[in-house]
């Protein structure tokens, strides 16, 4: 989810009323055919103020950063640097939009806007993971991005959402998994299946995949004649999750070729069910 215009007024209402009515003000953005070179910095930022609400995001970007190039040394240098990135993130420019809230964070990194930027340069990761199938590098780095949000600004406005992306992102990973092992359980390569899904419940146990990664562990380890392994990813299930449709079929499977969903052996599964279930550490 992109941050709303709104979203950044609110913040900068915070900067002082007095300054942010004279920014967004209509007539201190001077004649609009003025060159910018020829204006002063707050008629330079108003003008991109008045660019971004019209929707001319592009233009903003580049007005923004004219006052950086202009009077670098400015008050407006700072909001314009941040306000750019912020342009370019609604113009969906999200590799410019990431370098414009780098720049600021390594030019005020201890600036009230920091939180922000940072969660700007989330965002240009965040925002591009909308399909599964695609590389999970963006999903990694966004991954990144929001824990560095959560651990750096805690206290910050943008903490709490940065941490929902973060599960979100966490989940995409998980999701990704499960498609593969899918892939490689309908064409019979049964072990690749089951290294795909064991990840799901080592690394991501905590999504909403791991009910049935576990059901497919049973799927795949009865494919393969690991019963064991089948046996006990059952009794995980049935522990953890036996009001679910996964505990179910795996219930059937496994009574079907009459076997228990109880621990059986001693295989990575029997491991974790001793160290959770049971709290057998040693």
């Amino acid at each position: 989810m992109s941050v709303s215009l709104n979203t950044f007024r609110m913040r900068t209402t915070q900067v002082g009323a007095a300054m942010a009515f004279a920014l967004f003000s209509a007539c201190g953005a001077g004649d609009p055919s003025a060159p910018l070179d020829e204006m002063t910095a707050d008629q330079i930022f108003a003008r991109g103020e008045q660019q971004l609400a019209r929707g001319d995001q592009d233009d903003a970007a580049f007005t923004f950063g004219e006052i950086e190039r202009l009077y670098p040394y400015s008050e407006f240098a700072q909001r314009a640097l941040i306000m750019q990135a912020f342009a370019y993130h609604r113009d969906e420019d999200y590799q410019n939009s990431r370098a414009s809230a780098q720049r600021f964070l390594d030019f005020y990194p201890a600036e009230q806007d920091a939180p922000y930027a940072a969660y700007l340069l989330a965002l240009s990761y965040y925002d591009q993971i909308d399909d599964i199938g695609r590389d999970q590098g963006l999903t990694f780095q966004a991954l990144q991005a929001l824990r560095t949000v959560i651990e750096r600004y805690p206290e910050s406005e943008y903490a709490r959402s940065a941490v929902l992306k973060f599960d979100l992102a966490f989940d995409h990973l998980a999701a990704k998994e499960m498609e593969i092992g899918r892939y490689y359980l309908k064409r019979g390569h049964y072990a690749a299946a089951a290294n795909r899904f064991r990840t799901v419940v080592e690394d991501f146990q905590t999504t909403i995949h791991t009910p049935e990664a576990l059901h497919r562990l049973v799927e795949s380890y009865l494919s393969l004649g690991l019963t064991a392994e089948a046996q006990s990813a059952g009794a995980i299930l049935g522990h953890n999750y036996r009001s679910t449709e996964w505990y179910e079929s795996s219930y059937a499977l496994l009574t079907g070729q009459g076997l228990s969903t109880e621990v059986s052996g001693d295989n990575w599964l029997a491991s974790i069910y001793r160290q959770v279930v049971r709290g057998e550490w040693l």
